[in-house]
């Protein structure tokens, strides 16, 4: 997942706790893909961030923050920082 476009931004949530933000972009292929949602899980206080949400056909995104750790994204429940999900490899 650390080839994928970065995409335009869409919306982003933080943690209740701080700790992490979700941010949301979507992609698109041009003519002969369809659009796709890109999630960034940035960690604030290390300043750094990585890809853990990937899903094809999709051009939006609802992200809520059900505790600290755990995110739903469109539907997608990932425990963070640990779980991703990549709709090539489900």
């Amino acid at each position: 997942m650390t080839r994928l476009p970065k995409g335009d931004y869409l919306t982003e949530e933080k943690s209740s706790n701080g700790n992490y933000t979700l941010k949301a972009y979507v992609t698109s292929g041009g003519a002969t893909t369809g659009y796709a949602v890109r999630g960034e899980l940035v960690y604030n206080k290390e300043k750094k961030s990585k890809t853990v949400y990937w899903n094809y056909r999709e051009s939006a995104a609802d992200i809520e923050w059900i505790d600290n750790d755990t995110v739903v994204i469109n539907g997608h429940t990932l425990n963070i920082p640990n779980d991703k999900f990549d709709f090539r490899h489900n």
